[in-house]
């Protein structure tokens, strides 16, 4: 069992299947690696737009999948919009995706 079962909520297949098709795009998956860098400071909208020389109806379209999936949230300051990556959310699919890995692999190997 993973330590962080016992933090986390269990996974549906689905919403696993919803969050890896918004990762299946790599100027999606570009924005994401951004934020996971950036931690719970997040990143300005603007900032992320510079570092992916995208235009913004574009970057926006891509934010908006990933929000929907639950990868990330969106935080208003002042002027400044602000992107987070859920990093509850992000260990919720990296121990779905890991849980059960070997479990059906054989503990012993025959060697060739």
């Amino acid at each position: 069992m993973f330590l962080s079962e016992v933090y986390l909520p269990a996974m549906k297949l689905e919403e696993a299947a919803k969050q890896l098709e918004a990762l299946g795009n790599p100027t999606r998956l570009a924005i994401y690696r951004i934020l996971i860098r950036r931690g719970q400071d997040g990143c300005p909208v603007g900032e992320i737009r510079k570092k992916l020389e995208v235009p913004a109806s574009t970057l926006s379209h891509h934010i908006a999948k990933l929000v929907n999936a639950g990868l990330i949230t969106q935080e208003r300051d002042s002027r400044s919009l602000f992107c987070k990556a859920d990093l509850t959310n992000m260990d919720t699919l990296m121990t779905f995706l890991a849980r059960n890995c070997c479990a059906e692999e054989s503990c012993f190997q025959i060697a060739s």
